[in-house]
């Protein structure tokens, strides 16, 4: 989505090696932040895949380490996606999370 370059000069907290340090610029300056990671406290919200890919990527590996083409494969798309919503980070930050907002999250840190 984005390109290396993009990544590197505004900082989009892209790999694990980032993630720490977007958190900490986050926290210390206030600024509302959202990730694909569940696991970053403080964070904001989360807004992830609800289901794991590894078991998805295994078939993947094992169909083409017996001779499948990657080109002919299908391409499968994740159906299921989950939101994480921490009113301790939106109590921190001053924020009001609206109502309908909370009633579409899958799991609400208080």
């Amino acid at each position: 989505m984005f390109s290396a370059s993009y990544r590197t000069q505004w900082g989009v907290a892209s790999s694990k090696a980032t993630r720490g340090p977007a958190a900490t610029l986050a926290a210390r300056y206030g600024v509302a932040a959202i990730y694909p990671w569940r696991e970053i406290s403080g964070s904001l919200m989360s807004y992830s895949l609800g289901e794991p890919l590894a078991p998805q990527l295994a078939a993947y590996v094992d169909r083409i380490l017996k001779g499948a083409k990657p080109a002919e494969l299908p391409v499968q798309e994740p159906t299921m996606f989950k939101l994480v919503i921490n009113l301790r980070t939106a109590k921190a930050l001053g924020l009001d999370v609206p109502a309908s907002l909370l009633a579409r999250a899958d799991e609400v840190i208080e």
